[in-house]
């Protein structure tokens, strides 16, 4: 019984983190208790795919279902505080706007939205709505499907991040405090099993695969842009994955259901 309170403190622990829900329990916080929560992480996207998928649904019953595709969009950012649109906001001002990683860095510590964080924003948003408005059209459980793959696949090869790269910072006062300053190789077992496991059960195997190895391209793809931008992650940087891998997993849904 104790293991199972533990385990569920570390669930709520990442809830906390991650969104505006308020917690049952009074958690004891440390950066030690935050790196074991990670593995929890695309629990957390559960979560909130599952309440803007809930939704959407019930959304599209009554009204038309891009209407029910903004307020699911729409829910989920209030779920989470916009937490990783800031992150994506953030990221592209620096990225766009400084020369060295430094001035990248320095830039993303900036609270206010510039024009590159404008557009990154916009457009991603934009996709977003385009792309589950399409998934609509094949039928509401694909939809709702795909807003619960997308925040927990995209959330759980994010997170992975945290074991392979190192994280940067400006200086101890940095605004983008790490997600988790650390994680263990069962921390990152039970995080990508947990998406798995759901893949597995919406999607089937084949699509799994699929799933699997594209978001693993994505992975590199974001790590190798990390890395050369500014040597390593962010909090921020984190956020952009995050979201532009909930894209990219819509994307991989949207072409794998058209070829039924």
């Amino acid at each position: 019984m104790g293991g199972f309170k533990q385990e569920l403190e570390l669930f709520l622990i990442a809830v906390s983190f991650f969104t505006r829900i308020p917690v049952p329990l009074r958690l004891e916080m440390s950066p030690e208790r935050l790196n074991r929560a990670s593995r929890y992480f695309g629990l957390v996207g559960t979560l909130v795919g599952l309440v803007s998928a809930a939704v959407f649904y019930l959304v599209q019953w009554l009204l038309p279902a891009s209407i029910a595709v903004l307020l699911a969009m729409l829910t989920s950012v209030l779920l989470t505080g916009g937490f990783h649109e800031d992150g994506l906001a953030d990221t592209a001002d620096g990225f766009g706007g400084g020369w060295s990683a430094e001035e990248k860095l320095q830039i993303m510590k900036d609270s206010r939205i510039g024009s590159y964080g404008a557009m990154a924003l916009v457009l991603a948003l934009l996709l977003k709505f385009q792309l589950l408005a399409e998934l609509a059209l094949y039928s509401p459980a694909s939809a709702a499907s795909a807003l619960v793959l997308g925040h927990t696949l995209s959330r759980v090869m994010a997170a992975s991040i945290i074991i392979s790269q190192p994280y940067v910072r400006l200086g101890e006062d940095s605004k983008s405090k790490p997600l988790a300053e650390n994680m263990h190789w069962d921390e990152l077992l039970v995080l990508l099993l947990c998406g798995f496991v759901l893949s597995l059960l919406l999607t089937g195997v084949g699509a799994t695969l699929v799933l699997g190895l594209g978001l693993w391209l994505g992975r590199m793809l974001a790590v190798y842009l990390f890395k050369r931008q500014i040597g390593g992650y962010t909090g921020d940087t984190l956020g952009a994955a995050q979201q532009g891998l909930e894209l990219w997993v819509y994307i991989m849904l949207l072409w794998l259901w058209s070829q039924t």
